[in-house]
């Protein structure tokens, strides 16, 4: 069996969702906590229960428990493995609601859970995964089910819903299963080959690998960049992982370090020039060269420019500066003299009001713009005048 959990903030979307199908005649109610089965009356209950921890964001539990084509299994058998899974998770207090749905190549239940206990009590989701995946293990036993292989043992981690949906959509291989098929193929061309060897293939193949390399030169994790995405070991599953890795090629920390080191700086040049190719075909290059604290400090010297002033505010010339600061940051016109008539007027009026903020005005002058807006208004009426 597999499970595939959400927890969410409403109710009735998934139960307007299964309940629809039971009208369609696709899907059926195995087990309720409800007195009557109506969407109605099923979210007034939820909401009593609901009041009694009104803070609660995600309270909505949904399961669907998936068995394979060869299980068949009928409705009473089915139920029981609900109420169970129900029990052994903790929700045998809980309102909960229970469909079977016929409309797919494999039998499979979901179950609506509400968090919150009839006693107001929440049930922790802490490693709720984990919990799911060992409470299925337990089930198939129980219940002499086909038993499925643990994440954790798994050699190779399954395609997702979503990589499913691009191979059928494109009629090619997902990333991470031509990732997969490259490497094993690699380990199987020739047996105990050197890590030099193994590196150098996967370059051939274009893959780039990153070893977590420590500073005593021991090895505890590998990384594979193909097509330019990246993929720890552990993702693709464990038989790429670096702890299987290194028991199947020839391996010897010392003697492979300066192998390691060199393939590592390889990987990150590679990653350099390919974000140094993509910032410039977007017509920005300046940013690239700058180091993480350059990065910070540009980015606090841009903050400073946008407030505009200092606490110790010159007037005069000063003031026509300080316009032209706030004009470039904020996107307004940089305000310059002329021999307008209207021009002079709002100089003046600019520069009397720079001359008289000092540092006990300072504080109720906000944003340059504010200034700028006022002045205008100010010139606006003075006009009309």
């Amino acid at each position: 069996m597999t499970a595939n959990m959400i927890k969410g903030k409403g109710f009735g979307g998934a139960l307007r969702y299964n309940l629809d199908k039971v009208e369609r005649g696709v899907a059926e109610v195995l087990d309720h906590s409800f007195v009557l089965v109506s969407e109605k009356s099923i979210m007034k209950e939820i909401h009593m229960i609901k009041i009694l921890r009104p803070n609660l964001a995600k309270f909505f539990y949904h399961t669907s428990i998936n068995f394979p084509p060869n299980e068949n299994l009928d409705n009473v058998k089915m139920k029981e493995i609900g109420n169970d899974y129900l029990k052994a998770s903790g929700f045998d207090q809980h309102q909960f609601i229970m469909f079977r749905h016929g409309d797919a190549d494999h039998p499979h239940l979901h179950i609506l859970v509400n968090r919150i206990g009839y006693d107001g009590k929440v049930m922790s989701d802490s490693n709720d995964f984990a919990r799911c995946e060992n409470i299925l293990r337990d089930l198939e036993k129980k219940h002499n089910l086909t038993a499925v292989l643990p994440s954790r043992q798994a050699k190779e981690r399954a395609m997702t819903k979503d990589e499913l949906e691009m191979m059928k959509r494109t009629n090619t291989p997902s990333h991470k299963m031509s990732l997969q098929v490259i490497i094993n193929n690699i380990l199987a061309s020739k047996a105990r080959q050197s890590c030099s060897e193994f590196v150098q293939a996967l370059h051939e193949k274009g893959v780039n690998v990153l070893f977590n390399q420590a500073s005593t030169g021991y090895v505890s994790g590998i990384s594979y960049s193909y097509d330019g995405l990246t993929f720890t070991g552990s993702k693709l599953g464990n038989n790429f992982k670096w702890s299987t890795i290194k028991t199947s090629i020839d391996y010897e920390q010392e003697r492979d370090r300066a192998t390691i080191h060199e393939a590592n700086a390889r990987t990150k040049s590679i990653n350099i020039d390919k974000r140094a190719s993509s910032i410039h075909s977007g017509g920005d290059t300046k940013t690239l060269c700058l180091s993480s604290g350059e990065r910070r400090r540009d980015s606090k010297q841009r903050s400073s420019n946008r407030r505009g002033f200092e606490k110790n505010t010159p007037s005069g010339d000063g003031c026509q500066q300080i316009i032209g600061i706030a004009g470039s940051t904020i996107g307004l016109p940089e305000f310059k003299t002329s021999n307008s008539p209207h021009d002079a007027h709002l100089e003046s009026l600019l520069g009397s009001n720079c001359r008289n903020i000092g540092n006990a005005d300072y504080q109720s002058v906000s944003h340059p713009q504010s200034l700028f807006k006022s002045k205008r208004k100010r010139f606006r009426r003075s006009k009309r005048a």
